[in-house]
């Protein structure tokens, strides 16, 4: 197990992505899909409240309502529970009184007294920061949230909120969650890695299979067709990028291991990651997630794929 930043949370070292509950997988299917998460073994799930509002005929809050009555039905006693706030169609941005509401609304929909982690999903221009960093300290001492964390923040702005929560005597956020994976780098280590050094934060990466692309299934820029989100993952399919992907092939054969467990575990071994999240719409899926959480690449391995990866796509 491994713990976030200065928290007490003891998580799986992958988390399972919620987005696509309510969007690419039903509710059998998303049940079926965190049943053989946590049997085999994995307890970190990630979500948000805005899951999955852009899908016709949704309206927001899909993803936490199934991940509640799952949670509901097979009562499990150690999964941690990751979601955040500013983008459900009813509570945008991160006003006090906004933040307040949609954590009340996302405690209905879970089923739970408490929400484990409380990202920040996309930081707001139009609230003072002040407040939005006392709001989230306020679910905090209230019991509503157990620790505080960001995501899509720039390392000024979380610089910015642990010195407004330092002079506050608030809890500091425990965890970033970027975009970061093999061919998204540049930006993220160079600058939000060192920010998660200093402050003891963790890395809970997102798009950690860069949209399906790392798993080796996009051998070719066209996609049509293909799932909602190939198009994406096909634009990745340039030389460069195909010869990432001969790279991790080879580097998983070593190991028995596939594609995309060798991805998520090169992320895994970067400094300050604490868990990628990747999602599964078919439970077939999730056997190579959980693979990852176990696959030890030797430091020349990481290295190889590193040297592989083209930050210029960053």
């Amino acid at each position: 197990m491994t713990r976030i930043g200065r928290s007490d949370l003891d998580i799986f070292p992958l988390s399972l992505g919620g987005n696509v509950f309510g969007w690419t997988a039903d509710r059998d299917t998303s049940f079926a899909v965190l049943d053989a998460f946590r049997d085999g073994g994995g307890n970190f799930i990630d979500t948000a409240d805005g899951y999955s509002a852009w899908v016709p005929g949704n309206s927001g809050g899909e993803s936490e309502t199934l991940i509640g009555e799952w949670l509901s039905a097979r009562k499990p006693s150690d999964v941690v529970v990751a979601t955040k706030v500013s983008t459900h169609p009813d509570f945008r941005g991160l006003s006090a009184a906004n933040v307040r509401a949609a954590a009340e609304a996302s405690l209905k929909r879970l089923g739970v007294e408490t929400i484990d982690l409380y990202y920040a999903h996309f930081d707001d221009a139009e609230t003072p920061l002040e407040e939005t960093v006392t709001a989230f300290a306020d679910l905090v001492r209230d019991g509503l949230v157990r620790y505080v964390a960001v995501s899509n923040y720039t390392a000024d702005r979380i610089r910015e909120w642990v010195s407004l929560a330092e002079a506050a005597g608030a809890d500091l956020p425990v965890a970033v969650q970027p975009h970061y994976n093999l061919v998204h780098r540049t930006e993220i280590e160079r600058e939000i890695v060192p920010v998660a050094q200093q402050y003891n934060m963790s890395l809970v990466p997102y798009y950690a299979l860069a949209s399906g692309f790392l798993t080796g299934k996009y051998r070719s820029t066209d996609a049509a067709g293909d799932s909602p989100r190939a198009g994406g993952a096909a634009k990745l399919a340039t030389p460069a990028g195909l010869a990432l992907i001969d790279e991790l092939e080879d580097v998983g054969a070593a190991h028995g291991a596939s594609i995309a467990a060798t991805a998520l575990a090169w992320l895994r071994a970067q400094p300050t990651v604490a868990a990628p999240i990747a999602s599964a719409s078919k439970v077939e899926q999730v056997a190579d997630l959980l693979a990852s959480a176990s696959l030890q690449l030797s430091s020349d391995e990481i290295d190889r794929l590193s040297k592989a990866s083209d930050p210029a796509q960053a």
